[in-house]
């Protein structure tokens, strides 16, 4: 490797600190990623941000655990703290598939080893570095520390788990995206403080004795069942859940205390949603946009998937129960500025085998760019989880304007062919009429822009169920809506005589869902000659309300209880509806809808018999 090469990425070797003639390393971030320098990979989004702040930084990714740890031992000791971050996946929702088999591959990894990284990434590699290092500090974050900082439930061996700092010994948790929460950090730790002695950063979360609680610097507290509480009593973890997710998605949240053992855990609210210019700074870091270069030779999956994707937003309002973009991101949308956006294609279009093609123009959910309240101060009294269920929120700006101008700037540069909307659309907002013309013809112009020349062939979109009550508990428009939809996309297809198709997405074994419900899922996909491919079987991951209904049997916002499929049994006889065209599954959905006594859905399915 050239020296010139290995000084344009952040160091992961002593050789490497050596080319850059360093004395001392001030952080030292351990991954369980491999190392690739793009805004897409949290380890270097952190790594570059401590470093614009006139930090030496270096990257551990992917260390050996089960050697003499030398990994954890080449580079000494960093001058200010090590860090720790599981990589962009919860690693048991990266090893495990819903029936808890191990994965075969690991798309963070090269040529897709499945074995580079432990169970609880992030409890691992603190417990090593805790044991090896025992008095130099130590702050977790990323996606994995991020979703188990309160008493949570592990699916994968079916308890529920104190706050991760209890297991890690970690001295800080930054939770969310840790930019704003580093920087003051960096800036607390120049004025002379310790780690051990920093309480009031927002977005922050630590252990502290029962008897020495911190001042509380923000507007509210609010204190949950302890832990200790809550593996006595399921309805006291779904009512604290309700608390922290309702926390979650406020402007200005409440300071959260819950009792664990002989300690308080301390959470601070979160950051405000980045600014304009907070989030510019950080997608415009020195990135290389390349795996660091002793990956040469190899395939890194995750990689090759986004190396032509640029991210436009953060945060997501949809309030999914079983997804964790808000409890990770926020509800509320932080965007780039056009300038920021067009740099970064520009970039993409020097890249020596970029052929013209932008793979995915998105975010969390694609049509979401710069769409906030009209009126602020009605957000910051709001803690509903969704501004889109069970309808659309009269205070949400729907305005596809800015986002159609994003597309047609980018089809204008050079060296651009076509660019296509890889990530997830919310159809229920291109559906809705607001009543103010402006914000309904910018949606029905995105309609028509996105179907006519963003779409790669396939439309992928998300309906996760055709059951009402189902859709219901998932915070999910009605099936009524797809089917608008597809009318539509039809309609667009036929007028330009395109040859695309609309890919949709479902769940089995959702909190509600019934065996009855996944039989008539299957009949009515039918019906719409759909042969379903994009489907899944609901795995629940922390800090997620259907996780909690699924532990609890409670649904936190009503306490009422909700039926939930949990033996594997139960699974794969949901499941099995996903593929009633298969001869393999044909007697046992057979002998199912007999004993439902539903003929009606048998004579659907097996006209034949």
């Amino acid at each position: 490797m050239q020296k010139s090469n290995l000084t344009s990425f952040l160091p992961t070797t002593k050789k490497e600190i050596d080319f850059l003639n360093w004395g001392y390393v001030d952080v030292i971030l351990f991954s369980g990623d491999a190392y690739i320098d793009h805004p897409s990979f949290g380890t270097a989004v952190i790594g570059r941000t401590l470093e614009k702040e006139g930090l030496r930084v270096a990257i551990v990714p992917q260390p050996n655990w089960r050697d003499d740890l030398r990994d954890f031992k080449k580079l000494g000791t960093p001058r200010l703290f090590f860090a720790v971050t599981a990589g962009v996946m919860d690693s048991m929702i990266n090893h495990y598939t819903a029936n808890k088999r191990l994965r075969s591959n690991d798309a963070y990894t090269p040529d897709g080893r499945a074995d580079m990284r432990p169970d609880r990434a992030v409890t691992v590699y603190s417990q090593i570095l805790k044991e090896l290092y025992p008095d130099v500090p130590l702050v977790i974050g990323g996606v994995e520390a991020s979703l188990r900082r309160v008493t949570h439930y592990d699916y994968w061996n079916d308890k529920l788990h104190k706050t991760i700092l209890a297991d890690t010994k970690a001295d800080l948790l930054i939770y969310g995206m840790g930019e704003l929460p580093l920087i003051q950090l960096v800036k607390e730790l120049r004025e002379g403080k310790q780690i051990a002695d920093i309480h009031t950063i927002p977005q922050i979360a630590f252990l502290t004795p029962k008897n020495s609680i911190p001042e509380n610097p923000f507007n509210e507290e609010i204190r949950l069942f302890s832990h200790e509480d809550c593996v006595k009593d399921k309805l006291k973890q779904a009512k604290n859940f309700r608390l922290v997710e309702e926390q979650s998605n406020r402007l200005n949240a409440a300071r959260i205390l819950q009792d664990v053992d002989d300690k308080t855990l301390v959470i601070n609210p979160s950051f405000p949603p980045m600014s304009e210019t907070e989030i510019d700074a950080s997608f415009d870091l020195p990135y290389t946009r390349l795996p660091h270069p002793k990956y040469k030779g190899k395939h890194i999956p995750a990689y090759e998937m986004i190396k032509f994707s640029v991210n436009l937003h953060r945060g997501c309002f949809g309030g999914c129960v079983f997804c964790t973009i808000s409890a990770h991101q926020g509800k509320f949308i932080a965007s780039r500025s056009k300038k920021s956006i067009l740099e970064e294609v520009k970039k993409i279009t020097e890249m020596p085998d970029f052929k013209g093609y932008i793979s995915d123009l998105g975010g969390p959910s694609a049509n979401m760019y710069r769409m906030k309240g009209k009126d602020l101060s009605v957000c910051s009294t709001c803690k509903k989880p969704s501004c889109i269920f069970p309808k659309i929120c009269a205070n949400l700006n729907a305005n596809h304007a800015d986002l159609l101008d994003i597309y047609h700037s980018v089809s204008a540069l050079p060296g651009i062919k076509k660019s296509f909307i890889g990530s997830g659309v919310r159809y229920d907002m291109l559906l809705h009429t607001s009543g103010d013309s402006n914000v309904d013809a910018s949606t029905r112009k995105y309609t028509q822009e996105l179907i006519q020349n963003h779409v790669s062939g396939r439309l992928k979109v998300a309906p996760e169920h055709t059951s009402h009550n189902v859709l219901s508990v998932m915070r999910k428009a009605s099936f009524k809506q797809f089917l608008r939809f597809k009318r539509l996309f039809d309609e667009i297809n036929q007028k330009y005589n395109l040859n695309q198709q609309l890919i949709p997405y479902f769940i089995s074994s959702h909190p509600g869902c019934t065996e009855e419900d996944m039989a008539e899922l299957a009949a009515t996909t039918k019906d719409l000659n759909f042969k379903l491919e994009q489907v899944q079987d609901f795995t629940p991951s922390p800090m997620t309300l259907a996780t909690e209904i699924y532990y609890t049997s409670y649904h936190p916002y009503t306490l009422e209880r909700v039926y939930t499929a949990k033996t594997k049994e139960q699974k794969t006889a949901q499941r099995q509806f996903f593929f009633w065209h298969d001869n393999a599954n044909k007697r046992a959905i057979i002998n199912e809808l007999k004993k439902m006594r539903r003929l009606d859905l048998l004579k659907k399915l097996y006209p034949k018999g």
